[in-house]
């Protein structure tokens, strides 16, 4: 078995989640250890194309809203400043008040429209995230392997491995066959 991860720990804890103990791993205990690329199974997963094309166009509707907002904000801004000296105290207070209340309004927006995103996102792929983990899932169970690690994961630890181990295509077969 050929595979490298960084630091003793990483190996520890695959194997402690493998339920395997270091020593079994260290005698060849006989737990087979492959790993995938999820993010280029998703972009072949059918299905994908199509939700992410959507979630970009909805994305953009979201940042469009929120640029207009920030730029009625800054023109208010910009006339305040402009004015500044022909108001009197109470007219600038007021005025600086406007201004805060279109920021505050500017921020929740935003946030409003992050969350929207967020959940936008999750309706859209956890569907495909789902049958992808499935598929995964069987050709751990029908290659009787303990772990298959996420090599294209964020962190990962993974810094190489032997390209024997992949199941990459595996994977992206079941899930263009229909399993």
């Amino acid at each position: 078995m050929k595979l490298v991860v960084v630091g003793a720990w990483a190996g520890l804890i695959a194997l402690a989640v493998a339920g395997a103990t270091p020593l079994a791993a260290q005698q060849g205990g006989g737990a087979k250890v492959a790993y995938v690329n999820t993010q280029a199974i998703l972009k072949q997963t059918p299905g994908y194309g199509q939700a992410e094309s959507t979630f970009t166009k909805e994305l953009e509707t979201y940042r469009s809203e929120v640029q207009k907002l920030q730029a009625t904000l800054d023109s208010a801004a910009s006339a305040f400043e402009q004015q500044t000296v022909l108001l009197s105290p109470t007219q600038r207070a007021a005025k600086r008040k406007e201004l805060q209340g279109q920021q505050q309004t500017l921020e929740k927006r935003t946030q409003e429209l992050q969350q929207r995103a967020a959940t936008r996102e999750r309706e859209l792929l956890d569907p495909i995230q789902t049958k992808v983990n499935s598929v995964i899932e069987g050709v751990r169970a029908a290659g009787n392997y303990a772990i298959i690690f996420d090599a294209g994961a964020p962190n990962s630890g993974i810094v190489t491995a032997d390209k024997s181990l992949d199941l990459t295509q595996r994977v992206i077969a079941q899930l263009k066959a229909g399993s």
